[in-house]
């Protein structure tokens, strides 16, 4: 009965950590550019109470007697699949169609990537303009450098193609090619990425070296869309069930523990 409380223990324990996750999942349904996790479960050693033997007749016992030792979480895994198109009024506003991240250089001067291209506009050191994220991180180019133009620029007359490529108007108002290019990455195993944050990611030997579409060959190039983002890829009614279900075996390994003490105390009563 002592090994019945340890293994519901572990089972509620497991359970929250699924309900923090399917919570998290929630939370960010309309964060741009979220992917969505989902919590994985292994049991724990099992212990052998009776190896294959014969009884006192010489008979053989067919099975051996084994007893679980509970749960745990073994890995919480990232869903990359697409998120719906949401229309944008902002010029700097970008969404990527396939398998491509954009790279941004983060505070301590590390490229962290990201599908949020929810971008916008800023003054650069040198008294020029640089695209950067909503928190001032600065996007890279496919040749890993900063976006920076000079400050004659019309920022509200910039458009891209749908390679990424930075357009501006001639003086026959026809959009010509600024040479700089927004840099999109893909990963052989995008799962194997670390979080940073909602929508950061960083490179891990799990999801192997950044692959730069702009200089590889023999992947499938991603499309950037202006005038849109990448939304949550969050289901709302997937994780409502979800989170059904998390409840309903939380409250079963509880029910466990509450039968595991009335059996102790029925037995301890025996003894009066």
């Amino acid at each position: 009965m002592v090994r019945s409380l340890w293994s519901a223990a572990t089972g509620m324990n497991a359970q929250q950590t699924n309900v923090d996750t399917i919570a998290n999942n929630l939370a960010n349904v309309n964060t741009v550019g979220y992917k969505a996790q989902v919590s994985q479960f292994k049991s724990l050693l099992y212990q052998t109470l009776q190896t294959k033997t014969t009884t006192a007749d010489g008979d053989p016992k067919p099975v051996t007697s084994q007893v679980g030792l509970g749960v745990r979480n073994s890995s919480i895994n990232q869903i990359f699949t697409q998120g719906s198109l949401i229309a944008s009024e902002s010029g700097t506003s970008f969404a990527i169609e396939g398998d491509g991240f954009f790279a941004v250089r983060n505070g301590n001067d590390e490229i962290n990537y990201t599908r949020n291209g929810d971008f916008t506009w800023g003054l650069s050191s040198s008294g020029g303009i640089m695209l950067t994220t909503t928190d001032g991180n600065p996007v890279l180019d496919s040749q890993g450098r900063t976006i920076a133009l000079a400050s004659s620029f019309m920022t509200n007359l910039i458009t891209i193609s749908s390679d990424g490529t930075l357009m501006y108007p001639d003086i026959n108002n026809n959009a010509q090619s600024l040479g700089i290019k927004i840099g999109t990455f893909q990963f052989r195993n995008p799962e194997g990425l670390e979080r940073q944050g909602d929508s950061l990611w960083a490179v891990t030997g799990a999801s192997g070296a950044a692959i730069n579409e702009a200089t590889s060959t023999g992947i499938t190039m991603s499309k950037v869309i202006q005038g849109y983002l990448e939304g949550s890829n969050v289901k709302v009614a997937d994780e409502m069930v979800n989170l059904i279900v998390a409840q309903r075996a939380y409250e079963m390994n509880s029910k466990a523990i509450t039968t595991s003490d009335e059996m102790l105390q029925q037995a301890n009563n025996l003894k009066r």
